[in-house]
């Protein structure tokens, strides 16, 4: 049973794989018409819920977790994917950047992960260990732009560091708790056709360098594409992988 954070583009994408095959999912979302939208399209399946709820806030974190093991019974692991760009906050270039828009970044993409983390490991503990000695998982959101950035287009220096701690953070957690049976990874994916990137996609110049950058998707990834990485890191095929950002780019990183 899985909690997912977000409710359009790489999230949807990895809820639909999960239910898909037989797993149970609950996630939660701000979108109220995208959360009821997905939740639509699945509801033929008893092994989905959702709730409405800010992850940056930490009683709402708690909440999840408590609510989704009422439902389910049982936690295995949480897949951190909502965030944002920050560019409408004032995100961009250091000397050009707000504080409006280093704080809002930071706050949403990297404290969600952090309060949402915090809580589902305290229920992972819990846990009894599998066949393989293990309890759980987390598998959080980092970006191609925390290790290899590109300052012609994509430069916003919050968003940028914002997913280079959770990289940060991933492999700090990972060493603490890899003796306790909870693996920790991270997913760094390139420019993905998510509602994120849409000045990118509405760009003809950057489509260009896209697709010269991600050689092997030819543009911009699809979000079935991050998703099925995804699942591998939250299955059992990855169980002896832990502290791991594994870069999903389509040959940004070599590129």
């Amino acid at each position: 049973m899985f909690v997912i954070t977000g409710s359009s583009g790489i999230a949807a994408s990895t809820i639909r794989k999960l239910v898909e095959g037989d797993a149970r999912v609950y996630f939660v979302g701000v979108d109220q018409e995208s959360c009821i939208s997905l939740f639509s399209e699945l509801s033929s399946t008893d092994r989905i819920a959702y709730q409405l709820g800010d992850v940056t806030a930490e009683d709402v974190c708690e909440q999840v977790v408590a609510a989704c093991k009422a439902r389910f019974g049982r936690l295995d692991g949480l897949f951190n994917v909502a965030g944002i760009s920050g560019r409408k906050y004032g995100d961009g270039p250091l000397h050009e950047s707000t504080s409006e828009g280093w704080q809002k970044t930071i706050h949403i993409n990297l404290d969600s992960q952090y309060a949402m983390s915090r809580a589902v490991i305290r229920e992972l503990l819990q846990n009894e260990r599998n066949a393989y000695g293990q309890r759980g998982v987390v598998l959080n959101m980092s970006s191609i732009l925390g290790k290899h950035p590109n300052p012609a287009y994509f430069s916003a220096v919050a968003y940028a560091t914002s997913k280079g701690a959770i990289a940060s953070m991933t492999r700090t957690v990972a060493a603490y708790y890899a003796a306790e049976g909870i693996r920790i990874n991270a997913i760094a994916p390139a420019l993905t056709e998510t509602p994120m990137s849409g000045r990118a996609a509405a760009d003809a110049e950057i489509q260009d360098f896209v697709r010269k950058k991600q050689a092997l998707t030819d543009g911009m990834l699809h979000p079935d594409d991050v998703a099925d990485v995804a699942l591998f890191l939250l299955g059992d095929a990855s169980r002896v992988m832990t502290g791991q950002t594994i870069l999903t780019d389509g040959g940004w990183s070599v590129l």
